[in-house]
């Protein structure tokens, strides 16, 4: 089924031929230039019509392995060459309406039927011009806007030639001539405005106001530090944009992930039709703590830290922090990643920094484990029990699983504190129950404990 646009230019088709054949068969029965001018222009419009439709036809398919932004430009081509069609005729009928003044002039035989053909073009042209520009302007179609200035210019056109002819009828023979080269005129100003926009396609112009409509809308999407080098061009109804987004490097790659998602939806939303690519630039904030700056270096690197601690010592600032490597590398090899880290953070941080680094084995994933006998739960769990209420802070013990694996039992606890103590107390003494379960039983070989505000 033909699409909207195919529908107004198959009318326009059928139209054009009608149109353009009555007023040259008239033009020539009557002897007026400016009335033959004015068919010909009608039948540079029949066309300029066939090219529109194919053009849409063509302009809507989707992108393919030869096209990948798709087939809008054919549009503006088609556009284009309906701008040259109507220099080419402004062109010859001002050199005939030259040579008729020249020459003195002939007077136009009068006659009713030009003018009522003159008044059915115009009001057909002027209902085709209007629905044709409707229909462009909501598919941004530049072929059907072509059309309808098409159009637009034989309603305007057919206005010197109605004064022509009367001009010629009152015995003024120049009327007829004059009338032809206004007719001129006006199609090469509708040309002219045709080319300058449909070059602007072609070259790949911004669209006008885009940029800076993509800037603001992107520009107050939180996570967003800066937007950079926007860059926009239209494709038929479609408009690409390339845009690079400054975020901050300590986000993590999912948030990256998720906020260029957000972007493209704010996009869309706001323009329709538009296909943007989204350029992420981690960028260093000057809100950073010595931690971030610290866990970017190392996220970058592949490496897995902890316990980071930082201490402004006189004029130095003092770092410690401990570093996961594969347990089975060599101690060299180990030494070799740690020394590159602590120069790395030099390199940011600066000169006047001290590094330490504690290499511990990283932690083994995907490690086979079974659930301990019920006996050897209720026993930690009683141990950890007896253990917490020498706290007098750790309570309520409960949610008590132990783990066991070739290298050692796993202990997770739940327990509940007082609310209004700090996370740092709080940490302290989950920490003191954590170390005392394990002197008291070598075999365990980690304790989680998860702390919960106590009931009120």
């Amino acid at each position: 089924m033909p699409s909207r646009k195919e529908r107004v230019a198959i009318v326009s088709v059928v139209a054009s031929g009608s149109l353009a054949a009555a007023k040259f068969i008239v033009g020539v029965a009557i002897g007026s230039l400016a009335l033959i001018s004015d068919a010909l222009h009608s039948l540079i419009d029949l066309g300029a019509t066939l090219v529109t439709l194919y053009a849409v036809r063509v302009g809507d398919r989707p992108p393919d392995e030869e096209h990948h932004y798709g087939h809008g430009k054919v549009e503006s081509v088609a556009a284009l060459a309906e701008a040259a069609m109507l220099f080419l005729l402004a062109g010859g009928v001002a050199v005939e309406a030259v040579s008729r003044l020249q020459s003195g002039g002939t007077l136009v035989a009068f006659s009713v039927i030009p003018f009522v053909v003159l008044g059915i073009e115009m009001a057909v042209n002027g209902w085709r011009a209007r629905a044709l520009m409707k229909v462009a302007r909501e598919t941004k179609s530049q072929a059907l806007e072509a059309d309808a200035l098409h159009f637009a210019s034989d309603l305007f056109g057919s206005i010197p030639v109605i004064i022509g002819l009367i001009l010629s009828a009152y015995g003024y023979a120049w009327g007829d001539p004059v009338a032809a080269i206004a007719v001129a005129a006006l199609i090469s100003v509708l040309g002219f405005r045709m080319a300058r926009r449909t070059v602007a396609t072609l070259v790949d112009t911004a669209p006008e106001g885009a940029a800076s409509k993509v800037t603001a809308i992107v520009s107050k999407i939180p996570g967003v530090v800066g937007v950079d080098q926007v860059r926009a061009r239209a494709v038929g109804q479609t408009t690409f944009a390339d845009l690079t987004v400054a975020v901050s490097r300590t986000l993590p790659l999912d948030r990256v992930g998720a906020l260029k998602d957000t972007i493209l939806a704010a996009l869309r939303s706001a323009i329709p039709g538009i296909e943007a690519t989204v350029t992420i630039d981690p960028v260093p904030l000057d809100n950073e703590t010595v931690l971030d700056r610290i866990m970017v270096i190392a996220r970058n690197r592949g490496l897995a830290v902890h316990h980071v601690t930082a201490h402004s010592i006189r004029d130095k600032l003092a770092v410690s922090l401990d570093l996961e490597v594969d347990g089975k590398l060599s101690l060299i090899e180990a030494h070799d990643i740690a020394d590159r880290l602590e120069k790395a953070i030099e390199a940011e941080i600066g000169e006047n920094v001290e590094v330490e680094t504690h290499i511990e084995p990283l932690q083994q994933l995907d490690i086979l484990g079974r659930e301990a006998p019920p006996e050897r739960v209720r026993a930690v769990e009683m141990a950890l029990a007896e253990i917490a209420a020498r706290t007098g802070v750790v309570r309520d013990v409960h949610d008590v699983r132990v783990r066991e694996a070739d290298d050692g039992e796993i202990v997770n606890f739940h327990c509940r504190v007082d609310p209004s103590l700090t996370v740092e107390t709080v940490h302290e003494k989950v920490d003191d129950v954590e170390r005392a379960l394990r002197r008291q039983s070598p075999s365990i070989k980690r304790v989680i404990g998860h702390t919960e505000p106590m009931r009120q």
